[in-house]
């Protein structure tokens, strides 16, 4: 649905298993897939498009992050009125909370979201269900997707891992999301998180690891 996020977030392992690498380079798929995306918006070819017909269906999708919006955005089409609804405060989910701005600047989110907005997809945010948003007000929808994510991370029950300055990825890297978008520190849920003169060890060394190490570096970390 969104190649301009696949092309600049999926590890790609199609290109790893491209077969013309077996006497030559691989095809760099995800360069490819990005920079026709890209082509497509600088040329205005991107529009909304909306259903020609409505079917009076009506979706509530719960999360705003890439399974929310996709699923969205393919209800939509298929002619049904869909609501997304997001806890948070900006619309995007781990695209916009988890993934840093050197891996994916905020306004590829924001474009795409006019696109899909001029499609009649409504979304909400500052809803969570259960909080402010009561089951009743799902009830009057025909169906409800749940595109929740996974916000638990796993722990590592270590002798001290209660201590000060031990935080999660997602803690840090979201802190970090909101500070760049301009939210007020005091308004996070969490005491305010940063790497700036520390001597800074990353646990994991997956895609999440080495977000860690690129905001910790441009907080001006004192080692990772």
């Amino acid at each position: 649905n969104f190649p301009e996020f696949t092309g600049r977030l999926c590890p790609a392992p199609c290109e790893e298993a491209c077969v013309l690498a077996i006497n030559a380079p691989a095809v760099a798929i995800e360069f490819v897939e990005k920079s026709i995306v890209e082509h497509a918006f600088d040329n205005d070819w991107i529009k909304p498009e909306p259903p020609a017909v409505r079917t009076a269906k009506t979706v509530a999708v719960v999360g705003s992050g890439p399974a929310g919006m996709a699923c969205a955005q393919q209800l939509n089409r298929a002619g049904h009125t869909v609501t997304v609804f997001e806890r948070d405060s900006r619309i995007g989910g781990l695209l916009r909370y988890g993934i840093p701005d050197f891996k994916m600047e905020k306004r590829i989110i924001d474009r795409r979201l006019v696109v899909m907005e001029a499609e009649g997809i409504i979304f909400r945010t500052d809803a969570e269900l259960g909080v402010n948003v009561p089951r009743a007000e799902l009830d009057a929808f025909d169906a409800v997707v749940l595109c929740i994510g996974a916000t638990v991370p796993r722990d590592m029950p270590v002798p001290g891992r209660d201590l000060d300055g031990v935080h999660f990825a997602m803690d840090f890297l979201t802190q970090q999301n909101k500070r760049g978008a301009g939210d007020d520190p005091a308004g996070f849920a969490l005491p305010e998180i940063s790497a700036e003169g520390k001597h800074v060890i990353v646990i994991g060394g997956g895609d999440t690891g080495s977000d860690c190490i690129g905001t910790s570096n441009r907080q001006k970390a004192a080692s990772v």
